[in-house]
């Protein structure tokens, strides 16, 4: 089973919708049973708290089953517990880094690296546009999938 933990900063927005969106692929592609999927923050602003409205919303009307989710901050525990530490800007790397004391087995990643590309998926708390973080996030999502060969 592949462990993969997506993170962003306040785990609300960004981290929890590629959370549902990766688990829907793979439930679409009979694969569910390979992945153990989770998402954390690397603060701690929104522990405890649900989803944001605007990922609820776009996860909707894109048909996507929202994952039953409370904001988490990530531990040195999940570094060693998940293959995949995915974060998604320069900030959550590093922040991510940090949290794990280095990243000496290369677990982390930033999601849009697997679509051959070093952009940020911005963050829809300051930018308001979930459309935009979607399409980033599934972009992304695809390109990590792929990059499985499964």
């Amino acid at each position: 089973m592949i462990k993969i933990l997506f993170i962003c900063h306040g785990n609300i927005c960004r981290s929890t919708m590629a959370q549902s969106v990766f688990a829907h692929m793979a439930a679409r592609q009979g694969l569910s049973d390979q992945f153990h999927i989770d998402s954390a923050a690397t603060s701690r602003e929104e522990i405890g708290n649900p989803p944001h409205y605007g990922t609820v919303n776009k996860l909707r009307q894109e048909g996507i089953p929202l994952i039953p989710h409370r904001a988490r901050q990530m531990t040195t525990q999940d570094y060693e517990e998940f293959d995949y530490l995915i974060g998604m800007d320069d900030a959550n790397i590093r922040n991510m880094e940090r949290i794990a004391g280095g990243d000496p087995e290369h677990k982390i990643y930033k999601l849009l690296e697997f679509a051959g590309s070093g952009r940020a998926i911005a963050d829809p708390w300051y930018t308001g546009n979930f459309e935009v973080t979607y399409e980033d996030v599934l972009e992304g999502c695809e390109a990590f999938l792929e990059s499985l060969h499964m």
